[in-house]
């Protein structure tokens, strides 16, 4: 049942790894068509709505002509593509996995071989008794783990 839960989660980040590259891909092309900016007014630059945050070169004046014009150009020269995509997928699949699966396993195993020691040191249960202690103990730990992580 463990392992089972284990690749519940890994489907689960890989997904959410994949979903971040598709945002990362699609937010590098801008609606910006190549017009001269010598028939727009000179205005403030516009903040690029892609995950590199960074001023673009057109004024707001020569978006809007080229929104109204219907054209695509991409941000830049478009290098650096992938590699963009490949970081956001990496890193959440990082964070993630470390959110979700490990740091979460590895504190409940140890909560439970604890547990599992210290009953057995200090009570006369049942093998099965001690188990299912030990299970509800490490359950009882999940709400104490989350908030740590989600910080």
């Amino acid at each position: 049942m463990v392992w089972a839960s284990y690749g519940v989660a890994t489907v689960y980040v890989t997904a959410d790894a994949m979903d971040k590259g598709k945002k990362a891909a699609a937010a590098i092309t801008l609606p910006i068509a190549r017009v001269s900016s010598a028939h727009c007014t000179p205005a403030t630059p516009v903040v690029c709505p892609g995950a590199c945050g960074l001023a673009c070169k057109l004024p707001k004046a020569a978006l809007l002509h080229a929104v109204a014009l219907g054209g695509l150009m991409e941000h830049g020269d478009g290098t650096g593509k992938t590699a963009r995509v490949a970081v956001a997928m990496v890193d959440t699949f990082v964070w993630q996995a470390l959110a979700s699966v490990v740091i979460p396993g590895f504190t409940i195993n140890r909560v439970c071989a604890a547990s599992l020691y210290m009953l057995g040191l200090t009570t006369r249960w049942p093998l099965p008794v001690l188990k299912w202690t030990t299970t509800a103990i490490g359950l009882t730990t999940i709400p104490f783990i989350i908030k740590p992580i989600d910080r």
